[in-house]
């Protein structure tokens, strides 16, 4: 899998978070109930200060490396906290090396494809914050253009 080695800076993400695992397919089940009670309800929508229209899905708070528990957020980014009553939360992405992936397909398949192929690379991860970055540029569900960043050790 191809990646180019980006610079960021830092990021706000707000969102709804679980605690999960890579054991046993918990985190699938995981992160897509999280994913649920994202847009149920109206909760994406009640974000504010959005800086786009894109949506995130956030690994952070590793115990370890990636068969260790860790959080995993649904969320978007934005300019500013701000106090939420809906249950959301916020976790910052520090600035600093990412190999950045760029994936075009299903949302499901072809992201938990890309995970596996990465946690098979010889990449040396920080194991800070990775995650995906949903452009929601395309009507199709199957045609889906997705980056994933992994934080790098410098």
């Amino acid at each position: 899998m191809k990646y180019e080695v980006v610079e960021l800076q830092e990021k706000i993400v707000v969102g709804m978070k679980i605690k999960t695992t890579n054991q046993e397919g918990k985190a699938v089940q995981d992160i897509g109930l999280t994913w649920q009670k994202l847009f149920a309800n109206g909760i994406y929508e009640k974000i504010e200060n959005k800086v786009n229209h894109k949506t995130i899905g956030l690994y952070a708070q590793y115990e370890g490396d990636y068969t260790k528990p860790y959080t995993f957020m649904a969320g978007a980014e934005v300019s500013k906290e701000v106090e939420s009553n809906e249950g959301l939360e916020s976790i910052v992405i520090p600035k600093g090396k990412y190999a950045k992936f760029i994936l075009i397909g299903d949302v499901q398949n072809s992201v938990g494809q890309a995970w596996q192929e990465i946690w098979n690379m010889d990449l040396k991860r920080k194991y800070t914050c990775d995650f995906e970055e949903y452009q929601n540029n395309s009507e199709d569900m199957q045609k889906q253009e997705i980056h994933i960043y992994i934080a790098l050790d410098e």
